[in-house]
């Protein structure tokens, strides 16, 4: 486990703005399984807080506090619904607006994904893997991928399907585990930066 000097903090990306989207619901689940453990920190990153802007244009201050709140995290979440058989663009722009090189390299990254349709997110996360691998973030395996998003929560956000929602919160579970026994952090990010 890592020491008090230097506490685990996740950051969990949500990738829709849409007002009440079920990838939310989902990543409720994710941040409420963090959250058991008191030593660990969790910031979630909405997009709707931030002024994202195109690539190529000027850097504001809000995407300098988005880039300088990834960097300081252990470890990442990005839950995205998928779109037309990929990723959401909303997680696209926020993965562009970390910088290049991304500040995200060289951390560990879950990925969670929802979908209406009977097999889930699938083709979203196989994209959004290669895209994070590419950019040299440490892509976890046992992503998750939910179907039939808008059969599994109720009004108040709690799921019908205690099966998949086990599923979920193995997102946390499983990252959680993944920083605090197999590699820890700086070392991580040391060998990805080649420094």
């Amino acid at each position: 486990m890592l020491s008090k000097n230097n506490p685990i903090k996740i950051v969990a990306i949500l990738g829709s703005v849409r007002p009440n989207n079920l990838t939310s619901k989902a990543l409720a689940l994710v941040i409420d399984e963090i959250k058991k453990d008191p030593q660990i920190e969790v910031e979630i990153i909405d997009p709707n807080d931030f002024q994202l802007g195109l690539p190529g244009k000027r850097i504001n201050s809000s995407v300098i506090k988005l880039q300088k709140i990834v960097a300081q995290a252990t470890g990442i979440v990005l839950a995205t619904p998928e779109y037309h058989g990929s990723y959401s663009s909303v997680i696209k722009l926020v993965i562009e607006n970390l910088g290049y090189p991304s500040v995200i390299a060289g951390k560990p990254v879950a990925l969670l994904g929802v979908a209406d349709g009977q097999i889930g997110a699938i083709k979203a996360l196989e994209h959004l893997r290669s895209v994070c691998s590419h950019i040299g973030a440490i892509v976890l395996p046992g992503i998750v991928s939910v179907s039939g998003i808008h059969k599994l929560f109720d009004p108040k956000g709690r799921c019908s399907d205690k099966k998949m929602e086990r599923r979920i919160r193995s997102v946390a579970t499983n990252l959680i585990a993944y920083i605090e026994n197999i590699a820890p952090r700086k070392a991580l990010e040391e060998f990805v930066r080649g420094r």
